[in-house]
């Protein structure tokens, strides 16, 4: 892991076009800001981790249906 120390105001350049900036310091919480392409999702790790598991569920779950169910589901998805 890179470890750096920012003041506030400053930022750190990932790549070309993904810049963070240190907005405030408040006690134990540390406000940043993100400047990224609208193609790159930025999500706090908490957030993260649930969709990933969220997959990991759906993707167990589509293994255990049978080709039958799969149709019947997809005939009842109402848009």
């Amino acid at each position: 892991m890179l470890v750096l120390r920012r003041k506030v105001g400053e930022t750190v350049m990932i790549g070309d076009n993904i810049q963070i900036q240190i907005l405030g310091i408040d006690g134990d919480q540390i406000k940043i800001g993100f400047l990224a392409p609208k193609d790159v999702q930025i999500l706090r790790q908490e957030l993260y981790e649930g969709i990933v598991a969220e997959n990991m569920a759906a993707k167990v779950q589509k293994e255990q249906l049978q080709p039958d169910q799969i149709l019947n589901l997809l005939k009842n998805f109402k848009m």
